[in-house]
């Protein structure tokens, strides 16, 4: 694919095969992800397809190996690329000395001899010309002309016009041999820096692949340790992390205690303190002493796999704000050769003989020409300097604008910035699941957070319990609590534990979202049920005047335990604000945003973070069902852009519901794939960092598309000799294509300088 309009054909010939659901293709990339319906989809015939319109293509697994082996093979053909670049830089350097010799500046009669010039264009057409020739050919037999089809429409017309002339004097054409040879040589050289450029887009990506090693200590049961292959280790199987060892696998840790940097995964600054029962990710450094590491995931089932899929997905999702450009794109090619097609019939029928002065001005000999060619390498038998007829100039014009216009840019303005954005996103540990997603991020109005886990640590603590008997009420609430991840069985596991109290068997646990949980636990003399004093009271369960002063005079969260109808007592668990969610939150507020929080805890302890944090009582809600946080959620919705900000099972259909729902990694997996933005790190002062760069990314694809819309729109007219009777302005093919080429360029460039600070 080589600009918007191969985009454009190739995502028509995907959508237009049985079970395509959906199709996003990336030009940055050159890939396609395909959302395909079961049962009904025939590779081999979508890859039929798409050769039969002139894209070859290869189906890639998602299941195959990433590391730096991976890497390193995804590189684009190096040797092809400076190979292309030479053989650019050699056609333009003699194409250069016959100009000079020409001009009498040098004593080299065999190179400005016009054989030569007619010898060498045929050598570049049918050398490193011809590649473009077929693509060009081939794309428009498919009905997608691409800009292969208009540059070799341009070269091509060039060199039959010169071949006319030579063989056919009578004519009275200039020979304009060099103009195909600085065609192709410009076209190469601006493609050989422009997949340079392309090239840094994808780096970060890269550089992600290989923060997994290629091999790994693998421990034998013998005691033994071998090297091996990372593919080649399977869940259950231990290895050995020597100090300085990249984690190659997701596992446990087995042995040992050692610091582990993971803001290659996370973006978090300080390094994690690994003991046995720590769940580490792949591309992990281990930074003090020996580790012995489970593995538990492998392959492309790996957080650091999991990661890179997501991010090369969210490269190929297009923003909305790209539509205009692609659909443009796609019949950009027809409108560029409908005006190269009026362009040469109005000066050859018609603009010569109204304005006779440009054929005089063109003409060799006149200053304004000699100053032309001697700033852009031409001189005598140039396309911009010999249109003495008609004819001659007609063709001369008519080749400029299929040369200059650019299809490229347009189709590389917004991948080129998205794929940016995500890589830089990723190696912070912000996964943004899109374009549209990050364009999304840009225009937020409104941020509604929960409260447990997102604005707090989410890892409480036990600070009293009310009951008869402490021991046994903890006993029975961490017990039913020990497979929940709720943050509140956290703080009752952990107090469990201090206490040293032995968890008992549980049976038919069930969770009642936002409420609690209920099971049979053994010993117990009927249903345990652990969750909202509410809840409970309305299962039946009374709760003595006491119990209810005490419950009144709490300041933090209260548990309820339950057996059967009879209250075992209360416990009270508070968490701790996160040490950076002040300062986030006044970054948000100065961005202009409106924040709420929406909480299922009390009233009390929802009011009084309020109050540290600075809300008004109208941007609190308290005691909230999953249901009242949807439909609260739906009625911000229907005035403003809303983020809804969680992390745990109860938050999902908030997540999904809002126009961005934006999860805390360290959330459970439900809530992050009902997200369009993770953010892996345990820091909410990463939430403004990423709603900034989606800002500053939405920037430079508008500074893009201005530029690309503006090229197209000022050149394009300047090329078929707008200017040329009034100010005498005329734009030479090698010239056109050094603008097409530098367009392209300018275009990558500004997306990579969102690299900048």
């Amino acid at each position: 694919m080589k600009c918007g309009g191969c985009v454009r054909a190739v995502e028509t010939t995907l959508l237009d095969q049985p079970g395509v659901q959906r199709a996003d293709v990336n030009l940055v990339s050159r890939s396609a992800w395909l959302d395909l319906t079961a049962g009904e989809i025939d590779v081999d015939g979508v890859l039929k397809a798409l050769a039969d319109r002139g894209f070859p293509a290869k189906e890639r697994s998602l299941d195959a190996p990433i590391g730096a082996v991976a890497a390193r093979q995804a590189l684009p053909g190096w040797w092809q690329q400076w190979r292309q670049l030479m053989v650019a830089l050699v056609l333009l350097l003699l194409s250069v000395l016959g100009h000079l010799s020409e001009a009498g500046h040098l004593s080299l009669p065999l190179i400005g001899s016009l054989p030569f010039h007619a010898t060498l264009a045929t050598v570049a057409l049918l050398g490193p010309g011809r590649p473009i020739l077929v693509g060009g050919v081939a794309a428009a037999r498919a009905g997608a002309p691409s800009m292969d089809s208009l540059v070799g429409l341009g070269v091509s017309s060039a060199y039959v016009a010169s071949l006319v002339a030579l063989v056919w004097p009578q004519v009275g054409w200039p020979c304009f041999f060099n103009e195909p040879v600085m065609l192709l040589g410009f076209v190469l050289l601006g493609r050989f820096l422009e997949e340079r450029a392309r090239f840094r887009t994808g780096q970060a990506l890269q550089q992600l692949a290989e923060l997994q090693p290629d091999t790994a200590r693998l421990l034998l049961s013998d005691g033994a340790i071998r090297e091996v292959r990372v593919g080649a280790l399977r869940p259950g199987e231990t290895v050995q992390l020597l100090a300085g060892d990249r984690i190659p696998v997701d596992g446990v840790v087995l042995e040992g205690a050692s610091a582990v940097d993971v803001s290659s995964i996370t973006g978090e600054p300080l390094p994690l303190q690994a003991e046995p029962g720590t769940e580490l990710s792949s591309g992990s450094l281990n930074l003090e002493s020996t580790l012995v590491l489970k593995v538990t995931r492998v392959g492309a089932e790996t957080a650091l796999a999991r990661i890179i899929r997501l991010v090369e997905q969210a490269q190929a999702r297009r923003a909305p704000i790209q539509g205009l450009a692609d659909r443009v794109a796609g019949r950009f090619c027809y409108g560029v050769i409908g005006l190269a097609l009026a362009t040469f019939l109005f000066w050859w029928l018609f603009g010569a003989e109204h304005w006779p002065e440009v054929l005089q001005a063109s003409a060799p000999g006149m200053p304004m020409t000699h100053e032309m060619s001697h700033g852009h390498g031409m001189h005598h038998g140039g396309l911009g300097s010999g249109a003495s007829t008609p004819m001659g100039l007609a063709l001369q014009l008519s080749i400029a604008v299929l040369v200059v216009a650019c299809p490229c840019a347009l189709g590389l303005a917004t991948p080129t910035v998205i794929t940016v954005a995500t890589g830089l996103a990723a190696r912070r540990g912000w996964l943004f699941r899109g374009g549209d997603v990050i364009e999304t991020a840009a225009g937020l109005e409104h941020v509604v957070f929960d409260k447990t886990g997102t604005l707090t640590l989410g890892r409480p603590l036990v600070t009293d319990v009310y009951g008869d008997d402490p021991d046994h009420l903890l006993q029975l609430a961490a017990s039913l609590e020990q497979s929940s991840r709720h943050p509140l069985a956290y703080a009752l596991l952990q107090e469990a534990q201090r206490r040293e109290l032995a968890l008992l068997n549980c049976e038919d646990v069930r969770t009642v979202s936002g409420l609690g949980l209920e099971g049979q636990v053994e010993g117990a003399s009927a249903q345990v049920r652990v969750g909202k004093p509410d809840w409970l009271e309305e299962q039946g369960v009374a709760i003595a005047p006491t119990a209810q002063d005490w419950l009144s005079a709490a300041e933090g969260s209260v548990v309820a335990v339950a057996v059967g109808a009879v209250l075992v007592g209360l416990v009270q668990i508070e968490d701790q604000l996160r040490p950076d969610v002040a300062p986030a939150l006044q970054r948000l507020r100065s961005h202009g945003l409106a924040l709420s929080v929406f909480s299922g805890d009390r009233q009390a302890a929802v009011q009084r973070l309020g109050q540290q944090l600075g809300f008004a009582a109208k941007d609190l809600g308290w005691q909230m069902l999953p249901e009242q946080k949807l439909q609260r959620l739906e009625q911000l919705r229907q005035g403003e852009r809303v983020a809804m900000v969680g992390d745990g099972i109860n938050d999902a259909p908030a997540l999904a519901a809002a126009d961005l729902g934006i999860a805390i990694g360290t959330g459970t997996q439900i809530a992050q794939d009902s997200a369009g933005l993770v953010l892996l790190g345990d820091r909410l002062d990463n939430l403004p960092e990423a709603l900034s760069l989606a800002r500053r990314t939405l920037v430079k694809v508008r500074q893009n598309l201005f530029w690309a819309f503006g090229y197209n729109l000022i050149v394009l007219p300047v090329a078929a000799g707008a200017l040329l009777p009034s100010h005498g302005v005329l734009l030479s093919p090698p010239l056109a294509a050094l603008l097409m080429a530098l367009s392209s360029i300018t275009v990558v460039l500004n997306a990579l300088a969102l690299r900048l600070p």
